[in-house]
């Protein structure tokens, strides 16, 4: 089928965000327009002076309902918190069903990276966190900050599934205020990138106004 850069796919943002523990990726949820926030984490305590739909995630099976919820409700962004405890969970599980440690790695690399696919290629803006660590860049052998699942093949090929790839960093103003921001691109200590090519270095933490700067849309939340 024929389709061109401007067809309807190509309008909604594909997003992953790392950072630490505590730097907000959570409440990034709040940022965003009627979200569905399918969590595997039992953290949602940021997010307590909102009401906002969620999914709780304890299991694989789980995981079927989620998507058929996110595929058929009405939401604008479909918000996955985290891939990296999914993926533990997923791992979990597949090590209940073999002895051999590299099989259970292995199938559960396959399974998250399908569902991941799935999720992404939903017709809606999709979110996805994910917890930091360091990782060994494959082509230049340097140790950068990026996300964190379990796995190497997880943890090399998932940042490829996402145009937007921001880290997220947590400072202090000179009031003493936390504030929060985006890093869009590369640096010899944080992998990211930005595909859109509209986005500055830094950007502030708000993913309705990353929505905005990128598909030249009015501020809709």
């Amino acid at each position: 089928m024929l389709t061109t850069t401007k067809s309807a796919d190509a309008q909604y943002l594909k997003v992953l965000v790392y950072g630490p523990a505590g730097a907000g990726k959570t409440r990034l949820a709040a940022t965003v327009s009627k979200p569905l926030i399918i969590s595997a984490e039992a953290g949602l305590l940021s997010l307590r002076e909102f009401d906002l739909p969620v999914y709780a995630v304890k299991s694989m099976v789980d995981m079927e309902g989620a998507y058929q919820e996110a595929s058929t409700g009405d939401y604008d962004w479909i918000v996955l918190d985290s891939i990296s405890e999914l993926s533990e969970v997923c791992l979990t599980e597949e090590k209940k069903k073999t002895d051999h440690g590299m099989r259970a790695y292995g199938e559960m690399g396959d399974i998250i990276l399908s569902l991941l696919r799935a999720f992404r290629d939903l017709p809606r803006h999709v979110y996805f966190s994910a917890k930091q660590a360091k990782n060994k860049d494959e082509m230049t052998g340097a140790m950068l900050y990026g996300p964190s699942m379990e796995g190497n093949k997880l943890t090399t090929n998932v940042p490829y599934l996402f145009d937007e790839v921001f880290a997220l960093h947590t400072y202090k103003n000179d009031e003493g205020v936390i504030e929060r921001s985006f890093q869009t691109e590369r640096d010899n200590q944080y992998d990211a990138k930005d595909r859109s090519g509209a986005l500055d270095f830094w950007e502030p933490a708000d993913l309705g106004k990353i929505q905005t700067k990128i598909l030249n849309e009015k501020d809709i939340k």
